[in-house]
């Protein structure tokens, strides 16, 4: 699978670095900021090995509900059960940040969606599917870290309405060991 990047507009990359800047170095907040920002701006940590190397097990990332999505962005998707029935109706857009930290999410990049092409190649759960647009409703997900991660590589096409939001930086520095001198 060639492997996307997310590639924003300088200017738009600019204003985020600023504000992610101004997020990560804030440590109270009052309650009005905090029920605005939370229905918009989620903090949600990293869990797993299925995006490295971009992101590390407990790094945590701040995602923006309400963003316009293009293939190629990390998304944060709620995490699928094997019985599909025993999912909890959507969080709405307005919901309070406490409802969203009550669910189980994943991080992964979005390969396509509505409309757009299911994946020729690398997907085996979508081969039936190839030449086809992906249905509404649904999207295409894959993890960086294919030999980990579960997406639509093994799952086929998740709900679209499943999708928080787009990750739009790193909150907390990636903590990894220095490699052995020598």
């Amino acid at each position: 699978m060639r492997r996307v990047h997310e590639a924003p507009a300088d200017g738009v990359r600019a204003q985020w670095a600023v504000a992610c800047g101004l997020l990560a170095s804030l440590t109270l907040a009052g309650a009005a900021l905090h029920t605005v920002l939370g229905r918009r701006l989620v903090v949600v940590t990293v869990r797993g090995e299925s995006m490295e190397p971009l992101y590390h097990d407990g790094e945590r990332v701040l995602v923006h509900r309400r963003s316009s999505l293009t293939p190629g962005q990390v998304v944060v998707v709620e995490k699928p059960v094997p019985d599909a029935t025993r999912f909890l109706a959507p969080p709405p857009l307005a919901a309070s940040s406490r409802v969203v930290t009550g669910r189980h999410w994943m991080i992964k990049r979005l390969v396509s969606l509505p409309g757009g092409p299911v994946p020729a190649t690398g997907f085996p759960a979508l081969a039936g599917q190839t030449g086809e647009p992906v249905p509404p409703g649904r999207i295409v997900l894959a993890g960086d870290n294919a030999t980990v991660s579960v997406d639509s590589r093994q799952l086929g096409f998740f709900p679209a309405d499943r999708l928080l939001g787009s990750v739009v930086c790193r909150l907390s520095p990636t903590a990894r060991p220095s490699p052995p001198e020598g």
